[in-house]
């Protein structure tokens, strides 16, 4: 599509300019009723299957020039781009220089489809009325017909993931220093010219010198768009493309980049083998180049889309040594760079981050949004100082903030995981005014934020179950699994449940296909769809099939092990009828295993949690009456369960408090002390003579035995316990009191702040999904809450004990 930019200059002069090349191959004759006073641009765009004409009516076009580039950004995108810095100066308010750093922070940039439509400014212009509305009335397509609205629908889900995000390249002049700007063309070479050029290769290969291989290349590059397929399908075109390989180490750091211009604008297939060759010469060359120049090089090679690693990594040594002398615009873009290449080695990273907080104070919004996307992508954290700058810069001008930025920079907050309270109150009020003209894509990362921050704001959830029904048919399968997932997590269902759930449901029916290349997302899907008590039985019974997870144990990039057995446990409690495909009993015990190592080294490695288990084996009598073990496995989170009887008192049911060897051991091991007249004589007359506290010392010369001492190995193997005086109450191994059905069992659960929402006492979806099946197995919940055990923790022990033993008794009436 045609490119319209609209400048504002002063004075009152209005005009078109010639028609461009590609224009001039398709008109050859002016429309009917066409006059040089209606100041019509009429533009032909080519695609792969149509042609479709279309005229613009600049109407009263006072004091605007209206140029056309004709390059095509997307089949349903348009951007108008004006020079607010001309204005200004204009109306006297400040230099050309000074004013663009001013306007800046003002710059508001709608992305109303995922794809950037207006720059426009806090304050409309005057005279200057360009919105969606008023381009759709200048256009001669009627837009009240069902197809216009049905394009309309789909620009809003265009999302181009080539030129959306260098919308910022725009917002300063000193980008176009070290950025490709494909808008900017050069003088248009005829159909005729080109042919002569190709002649002259073929006559005289032998002897055309580097600079004028480098002149034909610039000089084809502008042939009209649909020439270009022809051109490099031609035999003389390869030619050319052979010499220049051959004389490469002829060419200077400027051809080279010149060189490469014209493959991004002839669209050279990013797969060719000759790039290969360039990228080892510029490799060559990077230390020879300025800050400017390999940046250039580099945004050239993500406009090829041919992946450039080994220049990537000599580029990043040289930076590592002239990080300080990146400028704002160049450290910007090279985050850019970063995180469309998605790697970046961490030193460097921290030490851009330095330099993003020395011109913290001069980066506007949509910048920070650039930022934030660099960095995510490429998985390199911000420090949370960084972040909350962000956000409170964010904040203070939150409603210019354009929607991209928006989800870009909650991106980094879900990675960095910085709760700015502020930041996320704001949002609220925005998103859902935003959420309905935002693209399908921008929801999914706006809601999966939420979730991930556990921040559950009824207005945005609303508004997203509101708007995606009518277009769920845009979803990927991943927009379907996180949208599930986010929804599942917070543990909500909105106004609309029944008809947003079955639309989704729907969707996943026909995303099979989709499903069958990222396994994940069908599990993920399902798993957010029983967080919120839905099982589709058909979906979870092709999910449980020896085939699909044989499919996504293969396919899928992550492990799928935990999933598996999260769906499949959760299937067996709730869903007593179902009579469908189950893991495999291997399969069910590696994910046992797995959740409960994980969850083991989580819980041993939180002095609360051990405290709480110690003080529980205390009040009860010893580790055979507590047991920490995972109740339901496929939950991913441990337990302390307690059975109680009849009368309200603990059962010694933990056998395996201490391995049954031992206690056999024990009881066949003899103790080594010799009964002798003297030690006869002291138990007779219950006193001991020369020895405290109740040491004994055997006349073969073993050390001192206590009695309390052996004891307690007993004790903990056994129904048994020591009194105060030392005493020892044999019980028998197979006591009756340990084969006692229980009466009340227990699960103590001792929670922390990321099982809740933010800010409140709800339940996450995972958590309250296990309290849930907990109860369905007859178990009581005894919730030991981080807002009431963490601040006991720092008072007395009899205080600590008074509070479990009210927690554990009260539970259990």
């Amino acid at each position: 599509m045609a490119l319209v930019i609209c400048r504002r200059f002063p004075g009152t002069l209005c005009g078109t300019p010639s028609q461009p090349a590609l224009i001039k191959n398709h008109i050859n004759k002016k429309l009917l009723g066409q006059t040089c006073e209606d100041c019509a641009l009429t533009a032909r765009m080519i695609s792969t299957d149509t042609r479709m004409a279309a005229i613009l009516q600049l109407l009263k076009p006072i004091r605007y020039w209206t140029f056309c580039s004709p390059f095509t950004y997307s089949a349903t995108q348009s951007m108008a781009w004006w020079n607010m810095r001309s204005y200004m100066w204009h109306k006297g308010q400040d230099s050309p220089e000074n004013s663009l750093c001013c306007l800046a922070r003002k710059v508001n940039i709608y992305n109303t489809s995922a794809s950037w439509r207006l720059l426009t400014t806090g304050s409309t212009l005057p005279g200057l009325e360009f919105s969606r509305a008023s381009a759709s009335k200048a256009s001669t397509l009627n837009l009240h017909s069902p197809r216009a609205m049905k394009i309309d629908e789909e620009d809003i889900e265009t999302f181009d993931s080539l030129e959306d995000p260098r919308v910022f390249l725009q917002l300063r002049p000193e980008y176009q220093l070290h950025s490709y700007n494909r808008s900017e063309t050069c003088q248009p070479l005829s159909v005729s010219e080109g042919e002569l050029i190709l002649h002259k290769v073929t006559v005289y290969q032998d002897n055309l010198q580097p600079q004028i291989i480098v002149d034909y290349f610039c000089k084809l590059s502008s042939l009209p768009a649909e020439q270009h397929p022809v051109l490099l399908s031609s035999t003389s075109f390869a030619l050319l493309c052979q010499l220049s390989v051959k004389n490469i180490h002829l060419f200077d750091a400027p051809d080279l980049i010149n060189i490469l211009k014209a493959f991004v604008s002839l669209g050279i297939p990013h797969s060719h083998s000759m790039l290969d060759v360039f990228e080892t010469h510029f490799c060559h060359k990077v230390w020879e180049m300025s800050l400017d120049q390999l940046l250039l090089v580099a945004d050239l090679w993500r406009y090829l889309g041919h992946r450039v690693p080994r220049f990537l990594k000599i580029f990043f040594s040289y930076l590592n040594l002239h990080w300080k002398d990146l400028s704002l615009s160049q450290l910007i873009h090279l985050i850019y760079i970063i995180g469309e290449s998605r790697q970046a080695p961490q030193d460097l990273m921290q030490k851009l981050e330095s330099l993003i907080l020395k011109y913290i104070d001069l980066i506007n919004l949509e910048e920070i949004g650039t930022i934030c996307l660099g960095f995510f992508k490429s998985s390199s954290s911000l420090s949370e100082f960084v972040m909350r700058k962000f956000g409170d810069l964010a904040c203070a001008d939150m409603q210019h903030l354009s929607s991209y930025a928006l989800v870009n920079i909650l991106k980094m907050f879900r990675f960095t995981h910085v709760d700015h309270v502020n930041f996320m109150k704001q949002f609220g009020q925005i998103a859902p005014q935003r959420i309905p003209s935002l693209g399908v894509q921008g929801v999914m990362h706006l809601t999966l934020a939420c979730s991930a921050l556990r921040f559950l704001d009824e207005r945005v959830m609303n508004a997203v179950a509101a708007s995606l029904p009518p277009r769920v048919a845009y979803c990927r399968s991943k927009d379907v699994a996180k949208i599930l997932w986010s929804f599942g997590t917070l543990n909500y269902k909105p106004p609309n449940a029944e008809e947003f759930y079955s639309s989704l449901m729907n969707e996943i029916h026909r995303k099979m296909l989709e499903f069958n290349r990222y396994p994940e997302h069908l599990l993920t899907c399902l798993l957010g769809l029983a967080f919120s008590e839905y099982f589709p039985v058909e979906l979870i019974d092709f999910a449980l099939s020896p085939g699909f997870v044989r499919l996504a144990q293969e396919r899928s990039k992550f492990e799928v092990t935990k999933e598996l057995y999260t769906l499949d446990g959760t299937v067996g409690i709730e869903c007593p009828d179902y009579r469908g495909n189950r893991l495999s009993s291997q399969l069910q015990q590696e994910g046992s295993e797995m959740l409960w190592n994980l969850a083991r080294k989580d819980m041993n490695s939180k002095p609360e949690f051990l405290e709480a288990l110690f003080l529980l084996e205390t009040m009860l009598g010893g580790p055979q009456y507590v047991k920490h073990h995972m109740i339901l496995p496929h939950t991913r989170s441990s337990d302390l369960e307690v059975q109680l009887d009849v009368n309200m008192k603990p059962l010694p049911f933990n056998r395996e408090a201490i391995p049954i060897e031992d206690v056999a051991k024990f009881r066949l091991k003899h103790v080594g002390v010799s009964l002798t007249d003297d030690l006869m004589n002291q138990l007779l007359k219950g006193k001991s003579k020369g020895h405290s506290q109740g040491e004994i010392e055997s006349d073969n010369g073993q050390q001192p035995l206590k009695l309390e001492e052996t004891a307690k190995p007993v004790g903990s193997s056994l129904c048994n316990k020591v009194d105060r005086l030392g005493a020892i109450e044999m019980a028998d191994l197979s006591p009756a009191t340990c084969l006692q059905a229980p009466q009340v069992k227990l699960a103590i659960q001792l929670t922390n702040r990321n099982q809740y929402c933010y800010g409140s006492r709800d339940l996450l979806g995972l958590h309250n999904m296990k309290r849930r099946q907990l109860n369905q197995l007859g178990y009581r919940v005894v919730e030991l809450s981080h807002w009431e055990w963490l601040p006991l923790l720092k008072r007395t022990r009899l205080e600590k004990l008074a509070f479990l033993h009210e927690k554990v008794f009260t539970s259990a009436l």
